[in-house]
């Protein structure tokens, strides 16, 4: 996370970025979202990329929750050149939208976003803040359901966030 965290209300505007989404599709957890923020957005890239493959388990569950949050950026998207089309889209969403977070995994993307000054915030960090207000009350299996999924997390930052919620070490590998 950058300079803002999330506090005990909800906390304004959120951009979503594929790979979280499927991240918190896979383990089932899209709904911490509407707990944690006052409005959830997705730029039209990212819907595209969400609803490509409708034949996975979890493509119910995306297509229901993000069919009502798309918004068409407007302006031109200058940053396709240094990121994939879905990042680039989010980042010049979230300041046309004067969002308050972007929730994004992928590192040279996040790295991108915060030296534009954006407010970044990734599934491992929604998911503690989701434990810190006791909404989800166990870590570790969501964890190892994303491991076993083959996203991809430091098991150091995994182990990390575990030791501080007193839940012990991961097992996966």
């Amino acid at each position: 996370m950058t300079s803002k965290s999330l506090n005990h209300k909800k906390n304004g505007i959120v951009i979503a970025d594929s790979g979280a989404i499927f991240s918190l599709a896979i383990i089932d957890k899209l709904d911490i979202l509407n707990l944690l923020f006052d409005d959830i957005r997705i730029p039209i890239a990212v819907w595209k990329e969400i609803t490509l493959d409708k034949t996975t388990d979890h493509y119910p569950r995306i297509y229901k929750f993000f069919n009502d949050k798309t918004q068409q950026i407007k302006g031109f998207n200058n940053l396709s050149f240094s990121m994939d089309y879905g990042e680039s889209e989010c980042i010049i969403l979230y300041k046309e939208l004067g969002a308050d977070f972007l929730l994004i995994d992928d590192r040279k993307a996040r790295k991108i976003a915060e030296n534009f000054g954006i407010n970044c915030i990734g599934t491992v960090g929604v998911l503690s803040v989701a434990r810190d207000k006791k909404i989800i009350t166990k870590l570790k299996p969501l964890f190892e359901t994303l491991l076993e999924n083959k996203r991809f997390y430091s098991i150091e930052l995994l182990n990390t966030i575990l030791a501080r919620h007193n839940e012990g070490l991961s097992t996966c590998e």
